[in-house]
This record gives structure tokens, sequence and C-alpha cells, in this order.
């Protein structure tokens, strides 16, 4: 169940980071715009980097959100996990007494298993969408956590300019430990 809810933070993270790179890309453009200026402006400039990535899945806050998500949804998931396996076993049962069953009992058994099989699938779409809903809350309020760290950061210690999320980052300008220690871990 673990690696479901893992994955889901995962592509969550994905989504993110992709949702990002325009604000990257435009980053991008403002420093390569400050490199071209004059030279006494490029030298005094500051330039941080944090990865958005790392934080939604390495900080203490979003390890708490993490479990506190999948303590929710475990009731949930486990529901699903059962209801998947009783169709399993049906149509494994179906499928050994078709040869025996009559016309009439063979359809009637056929739309059991396709009414069971819908079922299954509009819950475990319910189950998505909300799963999906209560994470984005969650992560929200993280993220806004992180928004307000970044510019305590930028302003104790000077920071012209902190991109989210690049391409490529030297180590030398990834502020994203100290943004973690600031969120609490």
């Amino acid at each position: 169940m673990k690696s479901k809810f893992v994955l889901s933070l995962n592509a969550l993270s994905q989504r993110l980071v992709r949702g990002n790179r325009a604000l990257v890309l435009a980053a991008a453009l403002g420093a390569t715009a400050m490199v071209a200026a004059p030279a006494t402006y490029a030298q005094g400039t500051k330039i941080g980097f944090v990865s958005t990535e790392r934080i939604l899945r390495d900080s203490k806050p979003a390890k708490a959100a993490q479990t506190k998500i999948e303590a929710e949804f475990k009731k949930r998931d486990d529901e699903l996990q059962n209801l998947a396996n009783r169709l399993r076993s049906e149509a494994q049962k179906f499928d050994k007494d078709a040869p025996v069953l009559s016309e009439s009992e063979r359809i009637k058994r056929q739309r059991q298993l396709a009414d069971l099989d819908s079922d299954l699938q509009r819950k475990r779409r319910e189950f998505q969408e909300d799963f999906n809903r209560r994470r984005n809350e969650e992560f929200s309020g993280i993220v806004e956590k992180a928004d307000a760290a970044i510019k305590t950061i930028a302003e104790q210690q000077g920071y012209d300019l902190i991109i989210q999320d690049a391409v490529t980052v030297s180590p030398k300008v990834d502020i994203t430990d100290q943004v973690m220690k600031a969120l609490g871990g």
C-alpha cells in the first residue's frame, strides 16, 4: 500500500516541477538579463536555488503529511483491495463454472461481474480524486510555509534571486537544506 502513496506523492512532485518550468524559464531569462548588465551589477548579484521536489519528499512536514494521509485513506484502500479480490475470485469461479451453466445463468453472472467491476472502477476513481484533493490540501500548506522560509532566508542572507527547480544547479547555490531546516528538518 505504501508504494501507491509514494508513487502518488512522486507524481505530485513531478507535476509541481512541470508547473514551475515556466517560472524557471522566466527566472533564467531574468538571470541572463542580469549577466548582460554591467559587470558591477552582475558581480554583486547573489543567486540561490531551492528544490521543491526534495522539500515535498524529504522534509519533516512532508513526511508527516504523507503519514497522515496514508492513515486517513488506509481503510478505504483496504476496502478497495477487498473488492478487487472479491471480483477476482468471482471471475475465477465463473470461468470454472461457465461450461456447466445454462445460458441464462451465464448471462446473469456475467452481468453481476460487470456490475461489480463497474462499482470497483467507480470507487477507485472516487478514491483517487479524494486522495489527490486531500494531498493537494496538505502539500499546499507545506509549499506556503516553504515559500515564507525562502523569503526569510533571502532577506536575512541578502539573496537577489532564488530559483525553484532548475535543470542543472551548482551545489554552491543550493539552499534547499537551509529551507528544510527552517521547516523543522
